[in-house]
């Protein structure tokens, strides 16, 4: 019904900067929040930010100063600037959104993932 293709994923340096972007598409009719989730190896899912339709953004404490998150509504995108990476910002990145279908409830739906490694 709804499709996130993640893309921007890479290698960087400490200190360097990196932005993801996430395209939506399907028989969508609205799309209320979308954001990014990371797992890093052993630990568990955790989101890194979200926005909402009307702009409000939220932030993880640990990102939070160094990442900015974005979205345009009419594209049906999200976007991750992610400044000052640190090595525990490595992780695999999911797109992720909350949207409504042409005649279906909210559900949450998840890209498949993109790379990111910060390391010398």
């Amino acid at each position: 019904q709804v499709q996130l293709v993640e893309s921007g994923g890479g290698l960087v340096q400490p200190g360097g900067s990196l932005r993801l972007s996430c395209a939506a598409s399907g028989r969508i009719f609205v799309i209320n929040t979308m954001g990014w989730y990371r797992q890093a190896p052993g630990k568990e899912r955790e989101l890194v930010a979200d926005i909402t339709l009307g702009g409000i953004t939220n932030y993880s404490d640990s990102v939070k100063g160094r990442f900015t998150i974005s979205r345009d509504n009419g594209k049906n995108t999200v976007n991750l600037q992610m400044n000052s990476l640190k090595p525990e910002d490595t992780a695999v990145y999911y797109c992720f959104t909350k949207a409504l279908t042409w005649g279906s409830n909210a559900r949450d739906y998840w890209g498949q993932g993109t790379q990111v490694t910060i390391s010398s």
